[in-house]
């Protein structure tokens, strides 16, 4: 299985708000499976980052087609070759 990053971009109107809700059931969901390991977005800059493992590209990009929100997306999807974050770490050693 390997690591993909979606940067996504997204412009909004007024339906697009109405449309979260369903997108967060489907994240919730690919996040429950283990294919999304971390999501993150920004208002300020309209900026989306999916962290997805799947065995290709072309999968994480039909993954992300079936998202409510897609037609508002613009997007690029980039293989990680490192990917490191506290969740993937040892916990720390407490001694009593």
């Amino acid at each position: 299985m390997k690591k993909f990053q979606a940067i996504i971009k997204f412009q909004m109107d007024d339906d697009f708000m109405s449309l979260v809700p369903p997108h967060r059931t489907y994240v919730n969901f690919l996040l429950n499976k283990g294919i999304i390991d971390s999501y993150a977005v920004s208002m300020e800059s309209q900026t989306c980052w999916i962290t997805l493992n799947t065995e290709t590209k072309e999968a994480a990009d039909q993954l992300l087609v079936k998202s409510p929100l897609y037609k508002y997306w613009t997007y690029e999807i980039e293989e990680l070759f490192v990917y490191d974050s506290q969740h993937y770490r040892l916990p720390a050693l407490q001694l009593n």
